[in-house]
């Protein structure tokens, strides 16, 4: 007990706790299956989140495209989805059985050879992480070793996201277009959508993200994490230090990116399709808000901006269907003109002072409080001799000496 209490506080890890307890078991035991769903689907976005931390806040390094590798996951989990639904009895009413209805649609009459491989579900989790990182590490390597960087940086990402967006809508025979892949229901013949796969893939997504939170805060405390904020600070006293830059930057984009795959994964499980909607410049935009509205600094609070801004938009939708874009809009002003390091940034400089002082102020009235008098102590009673008594001997008796 001591150890783990020792390696939470080393890393600073309690407030990760909290978060657990009210992922793990706050929520589930509050919240109906309808709209623990919803939380799961926001939980996929805070793993985008939590590489916008390490990128954005750590590296320095602003990425407007991190939809492109969140749509990119989504899409190697949803092509193995897609065909596992694809069987040739399940599809027999076809012109070409045994291929997805999109396919059969635009006349295509077999199936496209990269997709061949995801009939693998091994291939396909490897694909998840592998594709996003492989994209990121061509778009890395080509701007860092060439010194670009900044908002040309940021530019460059939203490009492609646009390319990526209008090539996935172009080529509908192979990826669906703009309707994307969807009638997603089972995996490895197991039926997502009943409310125990629901609940199972909610916690499926709790564990990892946790565990994503883990790693990434140890990065942060390790060498590298050092290297990251140096660089992000004094990029050439880095650079004349002897250290290549460029490397670190490329490592930590391919960090982002592969948190963004799994967490479109684990979206397309958990919500059972997958469109170009949220591969586009939007959506890569709203991702970086979820950072800025929970603390780029903060790998926890960007998990709290992530549930934050969702559950807004839903609420907003839900009750003011006509007003709704205003008022996430004002929201999104309003939280980072008012709070320009988010929320976690408003916990580290309002509410944990103002707690500190608030106990301090307690210690030192409880230490001041005047003391009751101590009752004093029994005086020892004083050792008296018995008095002495005179024997009266009869008349004629004499005193005999022993």
């Amino acid at each position: 007990m001591n150890a783990l209490k020792a390696w939470i506080t080393r890393y600073q890890l309690a407030s990760l706790v909290l978060l657990t307890v009210l992922l793990a078991v706050v929520l589930p035991l509050s919240l109906d299956i309808f709209r623990l769903n919803l939380v799961g689907k926001y939980l996929t976005y805070a793993f985008v989140a939590i590489g916008l931390v390490m990128l954005w806040g750590y590296g320095g390094v602003l990425s407007l495209g991190q939809g492109v590798f969140f749509g990119l996951g989504g899409y190697a989990m949803a092509m193995f989805l897609k065909l596992e639904a694809s069987d040739p009895e399940a599809t027999k009413i076809q012109s070409t059985p045994g291929i997805p209805d999109f396919m059969d649609w635009n006349q295509l009459t077999e199936l496209p050879s990269f997709w061949v491989p995801f009939k693998s579900f091994p291939f396909a989790l490897a694909a998840v992480i592998v594709v996003p990182t492989l994209l990121a590490w061509l778009i890395s390597f080509a701007m860092f070793k060439r010194r670009v960087g900044g908002v040309y940086f940021a530019i460059i990402t939203q490009a492609v996201a646009l390319i990526l967006t209008v090539l996935i809508i172009g080529q509908q025979g192979y990826t669906g277009g703009v309707n994307g892949m969807t009638d997603l229901k089972t995996l490895l013949g197991w039926d997502t959508r009943t409310d125990s796969a629901k609940y199972i893939l909610y916690y499926v997504c709790v564990g990892l993200l946790v565990l994503s939170i883990v790693v990434c805060r140890w990065i942060q405390t390790s060498k590298l994490g050092t290297l990251l904020l140096a660089m992000r600070d004094k990029e050439d006293r880095v650079r004349f230090s002897g250290y290549d830059v460029a490397d670190f930057r490329i490592f930590v984009f391919c960090l982002a990116a592969a948190f963004s795959g799994i967490g479109g994964a684990l979206f397309t499980l958990q919500v059972g399709f997958m469109s170009p909607s949220f591969v586009g410049i939007v959506p890569s935009i709203e991702m970086v808000i979820y950072a800025a509205v929970g603390g780029r600094m903060s790998l926890v609070g960007a998990v709290y901006g992530a549930l934050l801004v969702n559950a807004g938009k839903t609420f907003f939708s839900e009750s003011f269907p006509d007003l709704w874009l205003f008022l996430m809009a004002g929201l999104f002003i309003g939280v980072t003109m008012a709070f320009p390091m988010g929320l976690a940034g408003l916990w580290e400089s309002r509410i944990v002072p103002w707690w500190k002082s608030r106990q301090a102020a307690l210690r030192e009235a409880s230490a001041a409080r005047p003391q009751p008098p101590s009752p004093p102590p029994h005086a020892p009673m004083a050792k008296t001799n018995p008095p002495a008594v005179d024997v009266a001997l009869p008349e004629g008796t004499r005193s005999q000496g022993v």
